[in-house]
């Protein structure tokens, strides 16, 4: 059919734009996903939903498409946390790879999927490489608790990929960017962790959560990756069946010491991430704070599902 019909509704401005209802925002996506369109047709929908901004509907209508499509990951019948990273380090050490093993270390199952989606940031997949965590390949088996895994995006959809790879062109984020951060990659319970950088995203991924009922957690990241300042107590809260409930507060005031961290290249950060899973350097503060917050969610959920 094609998607024009489409983009004429969304692509007439910021005011003349019309969101599209949740089943027309889920094919859209799904011929997107499928590869059906041509570049020119996924260029003027990421230009136009730049524009107009996506709605917790079309939201939703994009991550049903996905999940129809996506190569799951097995579950285990506990929940798999998910940490999505896409954004990668340009200013800060990427400390989503330490947060991961940590809690692998406490017994969680803990899945990273991403890719590099900017060539002058370090990416997930960089860090995990230093560290010897080789990347899943074309067959993603289940993993267990104690376990963790880093899944690249194209393993899970080629075609979400694709959808990512458009930024590079036109150098502006599109759907696809909140998408990975809100999407299930796994075939039963899971805890998302999802980041933002702006208030707005915030603000639309809070509704999209609440929307779908989605088991997640959500907070201000490091530069946009799911793990939480070093330096400073980022808001935590939790969303579990439409409830959406503050976890950890915000840390007001100025910082009385900053910690030691690394330099931002993968093999600087790897080498700090040992030192703290061996004991030498403690943990930051609010990434322990992070981790126990994740795990109590994670424990809450099987609580409630005993």
């Amino acid at each position: 059919m094609g998607i024009s019909h489409y983009i004429k509704e969304i692509g007439r401005g910021k005011d003349g734009a019309r969101a599209l209802t949740r089943e027309q925002a889920a094919d859209l996506m799904g011929q997107v996903l499928d590869g059906a369109v041509s570049d020119l047709e996924l260029g003027g929908f990421c230009l136009a939903m730049r524009i107009k901004g996506e709605t917790p509907e079309e939201m939703a209508g994009f991550l049903d498409a996905t999940h129809a499509r996506l190569k799951r990951v097995p579950g285990n019948g506990k929940p798999i946390v998910v940490l999505p990273s896409y954004n990668g380090a340009r200013k800060l050490p990427l400390l989503t790879p330490l947060l991961a093993l940590h809690l692998a270390r406490r017994g969680a199952a803990v899945l990273v999927h991403g890719t590099a989606t900017e060539d002058k940031r370090v990416a997930a997949e960089a860090v995990f490489d230093a560290l010897g965590v080789a990347p899943a390949a074309a067959h993603v088996a289940a993993i267990a608790p104690g376990a963790c895994a880093f899944v690249p995006t194209p393993v899970l959809l080629p075609g979400l990929k694709r959808l990512l790879d458009v930024r590079r062109a036109v150098g502006l984020r599109n759907p696809g960017h909140s998408l990975v951060k809100l999407m299930n990659p796994v075939d039963g319970p899971a805890l998302i962790v999802g980041s933002y950088t702006h208030p707005e995203y915030a603000l639309s991924m809070a509704a999209t959560f609440a929307l779908t009922g989605a088991h997640a957690l959500l907070l201000r990241g490091t530069e946009g990756e799911p793990v939480a300042d070093a330096r400073r107590q980022p808001r935590i809260e939790a969303f579990r069946d439409g409830q959406r409930i503050e976890r950890i507060a915000a840390q007001d005031g100025p910082l009385a010491r900053l910690p030691e961290l690394p330099a931002i290249d993968a093999v600087s950060t790897a080498a700090y991430i040992r030192a703290v899973l061996d004991g030498h350097i403690p943990l930051p503060a609010p990434i322990a704070r992070q981790a126990d917050c994740i795990l109590a969610e994670v424990n809450a959920h099987e609580t409630v599902n005993a």
